[in-house]
């Protein structure tokens, strides 16, 4: 599989995210203690991809750097700012009768491994690690890695690779700062997000810098889950 994957520089940028999602829409698939396994899996499965491919996606390097930082603690200063001002993603596809139900029951509970292994089990805390770990080790450079290296330059022409990272082109902006938002509940932090990201991509002409600006951003997001209990953002 992976050897077919290094041949396709499209395939190699969107097969890593595209099976994180697969395994994303089975996470709820096996029941209450079975959603923590499952991320533990697609984390796992997906960190393995990015490695494997790592010398095939040469931008995939994460760069830090003030604007980087300062995008990071932004979005996250955003994120969770905004909380409370909007309505959730899956209560606005429940009011259009578009499924919705079922996302948003999953987001009342959040992700809180202490309801569901014990207050301050070791499985609990195994747990807050992998989600912090994942989310802040694995989940920037998928998202990033198919949102701005492939899907951006895609739009903009099919022979993405010969696209610089630095062209700015409005729709492609849009369009992708759209479609990162609606992958997540929190889909309005989610579009000023991907606005923040797409700039310093164009600005800086390198995916680094958004790597590392997304890095931070989920991790300081997870250290205010754990501290603060907010297990819906999860």
């Amino acid at each position: 599989m992976i050897s077919w994957l290094t041949r396709s520089p499209v395939a190699a940028r969107v097969a890593p995210f595209a099976v994180f999602l697969v395994l994303t829409g089975l996470q709820d698939r096996f029941g209450e203690a079975g959603r923590y396994w499952v991320y533990l899996a697609k984390t796992l499965v997906g960190a393995w991809m990015l490695w494997t491919l790592r010398s095939h996606i040469p931008e995939m390097r994460w760069k830090w750097t003030g604007p980087a930082v300062a995008a990071g603690v932004l979005v996250f200063a955003v994120w969770v700012g905004l909380e409370g001002y909007y309505p959730k993603l899956s209560a606005m596809l429940s009011r259009l009768g578009l499924g919705g139900d079922r996302a948003a029951g999953e987001g009342a509970g959040g992700w809180n491994p202490h309801a569901c292994f014990g207050q301050d089990s070791v499985l609990a805390w195994f747990f807050i690690v992998v989600r912090l770990g994942g989310s802040t080790l694995v989940v920037p450079w998928l998202e990033e890695v198919f949102f701005r290296s492939f899907l951006y330059r895609y739009l903009i022409q099919p022979e993405f690779l010969a696209v610089p990272l630095n062209r700015f082109k409005a729709h492609a902006f849009i369009l992708v700062a759209v479609f990162f938002a609606v992958e997540h509940q929190e889909w309005l932090p989610g579009l000023l997000c991907g606005l923040a990201y797409q700039g310093l991509v164009c600005w800086k002409g390198r995916l680094g810098d958004a790597i590392a600006a997304h890095a931070l951003t989920n991790f300081l997001l997870g250290c205010w889950v754990v501290w603060r209990g907010a297990w819906g953002f999860w």
